[in-house]
């Protein structure tokens, strides 16, 4: 009866050493095995020529490198491109690569689908299935970085990585910390914490957590600025307010990190966009570790929103100027394959066993 082989892609350095220790060998080999996969792109262990053979004959039988699958790929007329990813029982999700003149930034996903049902979001109204495994998050990094040629070339072609695709990442903690772990350790992604991005929609504790355990560029989604706008926008916000958020963020910011949070806030014609909520927003964030990243909303199939008008969204943003918060507005990329923010949708069997839209909020977080 053959043993099911570990797969050593999104394995932690103190896994895999203990995994190579539990072979016969020294831990530094693991140190070996990292650099192939991570700095080389080398999925083969006949490849990894500085390894013994016998070290080389023992990974072959117990081990394996195994990436996403792809089911698709699109390039934009702006450079972006998006992949769909299998993720098996017919689950897809996507992963989506950003080119800028200083850096190029790469969007993935955590989760197959959504939970949390933030009503402007494609991929909220997917439903969810389930987590993703740290393979599978790693994993969407290393295809990119070889579908780009980064291996090839030895040129850095990924310069940033966001937790902003399909999912809450914090809802799957278990699986996300060790991926971020890969991609901060030298010998794996040696991505710099600055470079680094988990988008949330807001689940404190794990916040707290995170900061204490490791402490990446936050991004907090709020998208509103009092809470029954938000508790319409966002059911998450019905558990962990704004004032309890907020809290968090600047412990996060402040504390832990000694950096800036940035508050994603999407652009909702008529909605959330008005100088009522420039201004109640300013109260929230004035001299505060704070800065501003307003999205112009991106429709999808079934939406009730439309996009805010672009002298209105360059209003709200001169107001937060005037007040002395740092404020930007996103570029939209990628909107001709429905790569662009809020459209991700891949392909989700809904598993969800409550829909969060109701007045019992619940969410349950892999820790």
């Amino acid at each position: 009866m053959s043993t099911a082989k570990h797969n050593l892609l999104g394995m932690p350095r103190d896994e895999l050493e203990a995994f190579v220790a539990q072979l016969g060998f020294k831990p530094f080999h693991a140190r070996q095995i990292m650099k192939w996969i991570y700095r080389r792109g080398v999925a083969d262990f006949d490849a990894m020529t500085d390894l013994s053979l016998k070290l080389r004959a023992a990974l072959a039988q117990t081990a394996e490198i195994v990436e996403p699958e792809v089911s698709t790929s699109q390039a934009s007329r702006d450079g972006t491109r998006k992949w769909l990813l299998r993720m098996g029982e017919g689950q897809r999700v996507e992963t989506v690569y950003i080119p800028e003149t200083s850096r190029g930034t790469l969007c993935i996903s955590s989760q197959v689908g959504c939970a949390l049902d933030c009503s402007f979001c494609a991929t909220g109204a997917q439903g969810f299935n389930r987590n993703l495994s740290a393979a599978e998050i790693v994993g969407q990094v290393w295809l990119a970085k070889k579908a780009l040629g980064e291996y090839e070339t030895g040129e850095r072609i990924v310069t940033n990585v966001v937790l902003m695709g399909m999912g809450e990442p914090l809802a799957n903690y278990r699986s996300v910390l060790p991926a971020l772990r890969i991609m901060l350790d030298e010998l794996g992604f040696e991505l710099s914490r600055r470079r680094v991005t988990l988008s949330t929609s807001g689940l404190v504790p794990q916040v707290r957590r995170l900061g204490e355990e490791c402490n990446v560029a936050l991004a907090v989604s709020l998208h509103a600025p009092n809470d029954p706008l938000r508790d319409q926008l966002m059911p998450i916000n019905r558990k962990h307010p704004i004032a309890e958020l907020l809290e968090a963020c600047w412990h996060y910011a402040g504390e832990q990190t000694g950096r800036h949070v940035t508050f994603e806030y999407v652009m909702l014609d008529g909605v959330n966009d008005q100088p009522k909520h420039a201004r109640e927003l300013i109260s929230l964030l004035r001299n505060r570790p704070a800065k501003v990243n307003l999205i112009p909303f991106n429709p999808f199939p079934g939406t009730e929103y439309s996009r805010s008008p672009k002298a209105v969204i360059e209003n709200f943003r001169d107001m937060l100027l005037g007040a002395g918060i740092r404020a930007t507005i996103r570029r939209t990329r990628g909107d001709d394959i429905d790569a662009a923010c809020g459209q991700l949708a891949g392909r989700v069997n809904d598993r969800t066993t409550a829909r969060l839209g109701s007045k019992t909020f619940q969410v349950t977080v892999q820790a």
